[in-house]
């Protein structure tokens, strides 16, 4: 009964299950557990598809905005939608490579931009070198929110964060991460926090769900494509002027790094201009 269950647990069907149990050979197990590898792995691929259909219907649904779900969403969705095909009760029966090649080619580029203005602000800025400087700011920045009371003081505060620097430095020592809170511009804060005065700037968004950051690639080629912007460079040491917006950090902050990370979502941020009308 034991291996039964523990089988079971694995996902094994029970015909399945009574061919290992019943063999005296590991070869049938072996050629079970095979066969259940390359099931999950088409479950896998298939619902991958899935999410990122999901997840693309999300960011539009965000830059349209309002919308008429009875009439207006498979307007918005159908480029998507009809690159899936049908499900019934296993997506690994309906879904197959080619329909997910499919799927990916109109996933894998970024439909539309939001064009915002991040008005000019004071910060509060927590930079860290090497370690886990994206954990060890998050603390930081966390116990600063608590000590000052900030969400109270500051109802409209925003988030960002960045790579500082991008990479490995010349000594071989880690990245680091830099993370800026808006505050009051009479606040003074205390080390290692900084104050500074950011002047903001034109940017082209994309919302994303903390984790996906391949996207920076979808944005940056959708600003490379842009009739009307192209990018408008930074820092090279600081991801060239990106940043990414935490987005309801105010709702977030008290959470735990990791709980708050399974909540967050982030608008990914690159600096653009107008292009030139010569």
């Amino acid at each position: 009964m034991e291996q039964i269950l523990i089988l079971r647990k694995l996902r094994i069907p029970l015909r399945e299950i009574d061919r290992v149990l019943h063999s005296e050979e590991s070869l049938e197990a072996i050629t079970v557990f095979q066969e259940k590898i390359k099931e999950l792995s088409s479950d896998i691929l298939a619902l991958t598809a899935v999410r990122t259909a999901l997840e693309q219907f999300i960011i539009l649904l965000d830059v349209k905005g309002h919308l008429d779900m009875s009439s207006d969403f498979l307007e918005v969705a159908w480029d998507t939608i009809k690159t899936l095909p049908t499900t019934t009760n296993h997506l690994k029966e309906e879904i197959t490579v080619n329909h997910l090649n499919v799927a990916d080619h109109h996933l894998s580029k970024l439909k539309e931009a939001r064009i915002l203005y991040v008005p000019p602000c004071t910060v509060a800025s927590i930079h860290l070198v090497g370690g886990t400087p994206e954990y060890d700011t998050w603390i930081k920045l966390q116990q600063l929110m608590t000590q000052t009371n900030l969400a109270s003081e500051k109802l409209d505060l925003r988030h960002y964060g960045f790579n500082h620097p991008n990479g490995v430095l010349s000594d071989g020592s880690d990245h680091g991460y830099e993370r800026w809170v808006t505050i009051p511009d009479d606040m003074e804060v205390q080390e290692p926090f900084v104050k500074k005065k950011f002047v903001g700037g034109l940017y082209a968004a994309h919302m994303i769900p903390m984790g996906n950051f391949e996207e920076w690639g979808l944005l940056a080629k959708w600003v490379d494509e842009s009739k009307e912007y192209e990018p408008n460079w930074g820092n090279p040491d600081c991801m060239y002027g990106s940043m990414e917006e935490h987005l309801n950090y105010i709702n977030l902050y008290h959470l735990s790094n990791e709980e708050a990370d399974r909540r967050l979502q982030l608008d990914l941020l690159l600096p653009i201009r107008p292009k030139s009308k010569e």
